[in-house]
């Protein structure tokens, strides 16, 4: 039964994950983007199987962006692993306002590599810190200004 409830969890949190990410595409994908999704970011310090429905839920948006242009195979795989490694080292994390900073940072560093990588083969640094400062900035943003609050309401009901 503890087993069942657990995959249940992480399948609702997935599918979540997924449909505030595709409901609004137009922000959710690229160089500059805002995941509303990833407010869920702060959901690791509360429920350890939302480490695995974050990554399923990435996974999942990732792929259907993909089916309709959005994204690449690259997306799918680069995206939903620095998802995983965020929310692994998330559920390490005590403090409120470092809560968000795993996804913020691994998100920036991973995606924004994959992103210049995609777009120029060949390596230049200020494409590459452009990409890492946008796709940080769109994180910082969503897990930051939606995550915060969300980890407040949390915090009330869970701790």
């Amino acid at each position: 039964m503890k087993k069942t409830s657990f995959l249940s969890r992480a399948g609702i949190i997935a599918a979540i994950y997924a449909v505030l990410t595709l409901a609004v595409p137009f922000i959710g994908f690229g160089p500059i983007q805002f995941r509303i999704s990833e407010a869920m970011c702060v959901l690791p310090l509360f429920f350890p199987e939302s480490v695995l429905g974050l990554f399923i839920g990435c996974l999942v948006s990732n792929s259907v962006g993909m089916a309709f242009g959005m994204t690449t195979p690259w997306d799918i795989l680069i995206g939903s692993l620095a998802t995983l490694i965020a929310a692994i080292i998330t559920r390490k994390i005590k403090q409120d306002l470092l809560v968000p900073l795993p996804s913020v940072l691994v998100n920036a560093l991973m995606i924004g590599t994959m992103l210049t990588f995609v777009i120029m083969p060949e390596f230049k640094l200020v494409p590459l810190l452009y990409n890492i400062l946008t796709v940080g900035l769109g994180q910082f943003l969503s897990c930051y200004l939606l995550g915060i609050p969300l980890l407040k309401i949390l915090k009330k009901r869970f701790k």
